[in-house]
């Protein structure tokens, strides 16, 4: 069977269109939606798994940009606790024990992985490893 490419047998004119409509998406989408979409292409090329459908007491790899670091004590000990957002829902990475780790700040890129459970309705993901990806 031969494969055909995705513009062949359309005029100039057709072909056209389909960058019109990717302009009038960007113009009318708000920032949020379109940093979403790139986070999700992102995240589908390292290979990971959308944190929608990342499914409880299950391993997996997500990747995506941190929003918030934060220190929170668990049970009287520190614990280093990031938002993890890969424009489809968010993750909460927890490292017991740690007060600071190189790295891990507030816009930085990341890609981790373990096992995901649910605590207070939130997925989470305890001392995960983890790979700092693109620039501070």
């Amino acid at each position: 069977m031969d494969e055909v490419s995705p513009g062949a047998g359309r005029g100039p004119r057709e072909r056209g269109r389909g960058g019109l409509r990717r302009f009038l998406h960007r113009v009318t989408s708000s920032n949020a939606e379109l940093e979403a979409e790139e986070l999700q292409k992102t995240a589908g090329g390292e290979g990971a798994t959308p944190i929608t459908e990342c499914g409880e007491r299950r391993r997996h790899r997500v990747a995506g940009t941190l929003r918030t670091v934060t220190l929170r004590p668990r049970g009287g000990a520190p614990a280093l606790e990031a938002e993890l957002y890969d424009g489809t829902d968010v993750i909460s990475l927890v490292w017991l024990g740690r007060r600071r780790i190189a790295g891990i700040d507030p816009g930085r890129m990341l890609r981790a992985e373990g096992l995901v459970s649910v605590q207070d309705g939130r997925k989470v993901i305890f001392n995960p490893r983890y790979e700092l990806r693109g620039g501070p």
